[in-house]
């Protein structure tokens, strides 16, 4: 696992911690529960760079999401909630 989102419930922004990498770009995508790319994410990360936040993510609906995280090779999904 090359990052942590906590806590895994979000109103407005998303919080990761990332491991120890070269420089390499990060995509991230939020997909709803019917499969729908609700937001996406794409940042080239300097390998100094420990932490990210996305905002903007108040303007989607509640509910359960899935995302997908990619940088260079690894890939991971995760479950989380957006609640009032």
């Amino acid at each position: 696992m090359f990052a942590k989102i906590k806590p895994t419930t979000f109103i407005d922004t998303l919080k990761f911690e990332l491991g120890a990498h070269p420089d390499s770009h990060l995509k991230a995508i939020l997909r709803d529960e019917a499969g729908c790319v609700q937001s996406t994410l794409e940042k080239a990360l300097p390998n100094t760079q420990h932490e990210l936040t996305w905002e903007g993510l108040d303007k989607i609906p509640y509910g359960i999401y899935t995302i997908e995280l990619r940088q260079g090779a690894d890939e991971m999904t995760m479950r989380l909630v957006k609640k009032a």
